[in-house]
């Protein structure tokens, strides 16, 4: 299931701690699952467990906190928008909203093409400039209100039909 490639950057994470502690490049280890497969599907998770020498209990219930492991394969472009207070106070929702109505799906559900996932996330910790979203857990993008969500939209649906990566 860990492609020779995963393991060596794994073991590279690994190094790092001492090695009573190998268990604490689990969100690394997974991380890297991710970028190579796109998702951290329950076969990869008992990977990751038997190679960081894990509970595999313990490792979904790392993948099942935090938002950023996809549990399930995702569009090119994963769009998680912050709903939680300050930026629903000032538009989170509202983001979120007008997101789903564009793109054709409800939140955690991804277009037909499989361009776009639409997910609700947690706090992205950029309260002042909410609205907030971050596209593919690397780039976050501030004060998304319509005219910015429409550009960041046609953006990617470029980047998409180019071929490229975000």
């Amino acid at each position: 299931m860990l492609s020779e490639s995963a393991r060596q950057r794994i073991d590279q994470e690994v190094a790092k701690y001492p090695p009573e502690q190998k268990q604490s490049a689990v969100i690394a280890a997974l991380s890297i699952v991710q970028q190579e497969q796109g998702w951290v599907s329950p076969e990869a998770q008992q990977a990751v467990a038997d190679h960081l020498g894990m509970p595999p209990i313990a490792v979904h219930e790392v993948v099942t906190f935090y938002n950023m492991f996809n549990t399930r394969p995702v569009g090119r472009f994963k769009l998680n928008v912050c709903t939680n207070l300050p930026c629903a106070l000032s538009g989170g929702g509202t983001a979120a909203q007008y997101l789903s109505e564009k793109l054709g799906v409800a939140l955690g559900e991804t277009t037909p093409d499989g361009v776009f996932t639409l997910q609700e996330s947690e706090c992205l910790g950029a309260c002042g400039d909410a609205p907030a979203l971050l596209v593919n857990d690397r780039r976050l993008c501030s004060f998304m209100r319509a005219e910015r969500l429409d550009a960041l939209v046609d953006e990617l649906r470029a980047e998409a039909a180019k071929g490229g990566t975000q």
